[in-house]
């Protein structure tokens, strides 16, 4: 379902840096494809972007909903040679971030790039070079200016609290994985792009009035907190883990019964659990141990809603991601069966 549509605008979308809290260039790239697809939209105060669409029957309110904010990095402060300290946005998995491309944007418009590195990041200087651990306390940035102390570095508009961009690296191989830091949530974003794209071309309507929300701040943790209270029923579509005594993989649809939070709404997942039993879909139930989602936010806010959790499936979380885009297409058609059926 709309594969040639996804890969066309997965390099938008991930290439489009958008950690939790900076939001307003991917909103564009979100709105731009949007309308293309003849979709209105509105953006609310958090900058959440939201597609409201009418139903056969608008006496119910249904959501779904992917994050489009990132894990990523802020300057936490300046040490006395040039470089930076960072502080984390979100959890990106810190030993994965040694020797990584990034940008370093000020808040006065400026760009700059630069190297994440070690503090011990030479075995011809350091003898505890690769005993060095690979924390936040260890990291630092170096930038690719003429800089030796923190006064240079301060002239060139770096300051405390500017954003650190991580190189995402996107890769569509030929055998169809996606490669990528952030799939987690963007593989979801294109997907949800994808079913509204297909509803377009089918000229169809869901079956009850439908609220799409592409959601920021979701890796702080409270992303989906101003849902319309109005809603009855919530599938957020977020990564499915893969790994140590889990179901899922990466060409598969996972539904979660149950996160750290607790389990989602019995009712609700085991419908989704039968349309996709029911439709031959490649798909698998999960436990996701360390884990919270959308949903959970939104409960924590008030939103009295059934809530559920899609996915697909992702390999590697907060590290260097993979996916492959059989695992995209098998969310996409589970969430157009829940949004038609």
């Amino acid at each position: 379902m709309q594969e040639n549509f996804v890969k066309d605008i997965i390099p938008k979308i991930f290439l489009c840096d958008s950690p939790s809290g900076y939001n307003d260039n991917v909103n564009l790239v979100l709105g731009e494809i949007l309308t293309n697809l003849g979709y209105k939209y509105e953006i609310l105060n958090k900058k959440t972007v939201l597609v409201k669409i009418d139903g056969k029957d608008n006496s119910k309110i249904v959501a779904t909903s992917a994050h489009v904010d990132t894990l990523g990095l802020m300057v936490r402060s300046i040490n006395a040679d040039g470089t930076l300290r960072v502080t984390n946005v979100g959890g990106p998995l810190a030993p994965t971030l040694d020797g990584e491309y990034c940008k370093i944007q000020t808040r006065f418009g400026k760009t700059y790039t630069g190297t994440i590195i070690s503090t011990a990041p030479s075995v011809h200087v350091y003898e505890n070079s690769k005993t060095e651990p690979r924390d936040y306390d260890h990291l630092v940035v170096r930038i690719d200016e003429k800089v030796t102390n923190k006064n240079e570095t301060l002239e060139l508009g770096i300051q405390n609290g500017d954003y650190i961009f991580i190189e995402p690296k996107t890769t569509i191989t030929k055998s169809g994985f996606l490669k990528s830091r952030f799939i987690d949530d963007k593989g979801s974003v294109c997907a949800i792009l994808g079913v509204l794209k297909e509803l377009k071309e089918k000229n169809e309507k869901p079956k009850y009035k439908t609220y799409v929300y592409f959601v920021h701040q979701e890796e702080v943790g409270h992303g989906a907190s101003a849902l319309d209270k109005n809603i009855s029923e919530f599938v957020t579509v977020d990564m499915g883990c893969v790994g140590k005594d889990l179901a899922g993989n990466e060409y598969a649809v996972s539904i979660a019964a149950k996160d750290s939070g607790g389990p989602y709404s019995y009712n609700l997942t085991t419908k989704l659990i039968m349309l996709a039993k029911e439709n031959k879909l490649n798909y698998v139930v999960d436990i996701f141990p360390f884990y919270g989602s959308d949903v959970g936010a939104a409960w924590r806010a008030g939103v009295d809603c059934e809530g559920a959790l899609i996915g697909p499936g992702v390999h590697a979380s907060h590290g260097m991601e993979r996916t492959h885009l059989e695992a995209i297409d098998e969310t996409m058609k589970l969430l157009y069966l829940y949004l038609t059926k």
